[in-house]
């Protein structure tokens, strides 16, 4: 097909701006299920306290005799002290003027694009702390302290793997702060019986846990549970369900909630009502010193996980999700 000479054609011009859309687009996730879904509360210390009181079991024999002339005393009811560390997470950010003033795709190089991206990789980070097998630590000058993860709390209602064991606290019984992390063990397969089981505890325990914290593989086997079969739903053409999002079990429902930001091997039980991050420091943006040509920000917060009552909560620990 002939063209005309002298025809100026894009394959001649080199000045084209290039196809950048300016809606930047990222596919990475920002959802934070856990922290979204417990309480959070102000502290005033790098090492916070709570108490926890847990009731008498039940006496079957408990009756007297009318009249009785002088009853015993039981033994007093009193709260065991549990605590954490709140530990420091950071984001810095250091932009050109020239940065600034350019015309830039989507204006990702400014300042303010810097910091809101900065925000958003800093919850991503403190959510997968949070949920990490960790114990928590003082610190020391020049190390940073750290707070106990979620998994290392957990003691009560747990299923491990063999040669799993659960983490330790600092003071006698179940007082103090986790010191060590609970122990992983050998993997096995993920099942309905064990979930069942560990939901039950909870229960017996007095908590209404209201969601199962899975990994995604882990999400995939829950969602070939036997209980699968035997639903109700309406047909429609052209769609097949092949998933579980909402388990009903005797002790009520639970949602069942997938996470990026968690071991794949741990499948969580949580009554969302016992659980909360505790803020020292808020997230803030501090303006740090002024580096010729640039700006910096500090993008900060200093929290830790409250975990008001173990008991509250399970995990199934040690799972392979493939099995």
């Amino acid at each position: 097909m002939a063209v005309n000479a002298n025809t100026n054609e894009t394959y001649d011009v080199s000045t084209i701006r290039e196809d950048l859309q300016d809606a930047l687009i990222s596919i990475s996730p920002t959802d934070t299920p856990f922290m979204t879904a417990i309480g959070r509360r102000n502290i005033d210390n790098t090492f916070f306290e709570w108490g926890v009181v847990s009731l008498a079991d039940t006496d079957t024999s408990n009756r007297v005799a009318e009249g009785e002339a002088s009853p015993g005393n039981d033994a007093p009811t009193n709260a065991v002290r549990q605590g954490n560390y709140a530990q420091i997470s950071d984001k810095v950010v250091e932009v050109s003027d020239t940065s600034n003033a350019v015309n830039g795709a989507g204006d990702a190089q400014t300042l303010a694009k810097q910091i809101a991206y900065k925000l958003k990789e800093m919850k991503r980070d403190m959510e997968s702390m949070l949920l990490d097998n960790v114990p928590g630590s003082a610190g020391s000058s020049g190390t940073a302290r750290q707070t106990a993860g979620l998994p290392a709390w957990l003691k009560t209602n747990v299923d491990r793997g063999v040669g799993g064991a659960d983490g330790t606290t600092s003071g006698a019984g179940d007082a103090g702060y986790p010191d060590a992390a609970a122990t992983d063990g050998t993997q096995r397969a993920l099942t309905e019986a064990l979930l069942k089981s560990v939901i039950a505890s909870c229960w017996e325990e007095g908590a209404e846990p209201s969601i199962v914290l899975v990994g995604p593989t882990a999400k995939q086997k829950i969602s070939t549970f036997d209980g699968n079969a035997t639903r109700f739903k309406e047909a429609e053409d052209s769609k097949i369900n092949a998933a579980i999002d909402v388990y009903i079990s005797d002790f009520g429902e639970l949602q069942i909630v997938p996470t990026r930001f968690q071991r794949n091997r741990d499948v969580f039980v949580l009554d969302p009502s016992y659980a909360r991050v505790g803020y020292l420091k808020n997230t803030t943006q501090t303006e740090l010193a002024r580096t010729g040509h640039s700006e910096r920000r500090l993008i900060s917060a200093e929290y830790g996980l409250q975990v008001d009552n173990e008991a509250a909560h399970g995990v199934i620990a040690d799972i392979d999700a493939s099995l």
